[in-house]
């Protein structure tokens, strides 16, 4: 992600639709971001939203892989 674009709100809605994007289960996406599946499950049920570093490497991972999302 370059420096000029805007972080993005990540939504239940958009974390799963990347997760598909990507065709990973909650378990195979949560290895890749090094966190637990619980906390992907929580993320696509909207109780939390990911922050911070997570939120900043799933805007990573959906610009390589060409997932369209809104910044």
């Amino acid at each position: 992600m370059s420096k000029d674009k805007k972080a993005v709100d990540w939504d239940a809605r958009s974390i799963r639709a990347l997760r598909q994007h990507l065709e990973l289960t909650q378990s195979g996406m949560a290895d890749q971001l090094g966190t637990r599946q619980q906390t992907v499950s929580e993320w696509e049920v909207g109780l939390y939203e990911p922050r911070g570093a997570s939120a900043k490497l799933l805007s990573m991972i959906a610009d390589k892989s060409k997932f369209k999302y809104e910044a």
